[in-house]
């Protein structure tokens, strides 16, 4: 069994679109269009990582809360100042032990997505 995708119930799809790519570089590998609304799947250059954003008004949306997403970065005090100048209010590095470090921030729906780093 592999798990395949993450499908998050979005209310505003672009700005969920542009969040995803900014924070985890994930591109766009599919966009369909129905009457009903717009899905779009977001994937890394191998395709191992796949996160689906729906946005359907007449579906019930995520509220956010109860899990997180975990990205892994070499790059986390770079994001975190990235993050800082988008005005997306990351909390601060923790480093709870010797080999990782991370931080958190809300995607526009309230999801909280850590980005991390192993040391």
């Amino acid at each position: 069994m592999q798990f395949v995708h993450l499908t998050i119930m979005v209310k505003k799809l672009e700005a969920s679109v542009e969040f995803y790519t900014m924070m985890t570089e994930l591109k766009i590998a599919r966009r369909f269009y129905s009457s009903s609304g717009e899905i779009v799947f977001l994937t890394n250059a191998d395709g191992e990582t796949e996160i689906e954003l729906v946005c359907m008004p007449q579906m019930e949306k995520f509220e956010g809360n109860g899990f997180f997403i975990c990205f892994t970065t070499d790059k986390l005090d770079v994001m975190h100042e990235f993050v800082q100048t988008r005005g997306l209010k990351p909390s601060d590095i923790r480093e709870p032990d010797a080999e990782n470090r991370y931080f958190y921030v809300y995607d526009p729906d309230g999801v909280s997505v850590q980005l991390k780093q192993k040391l």
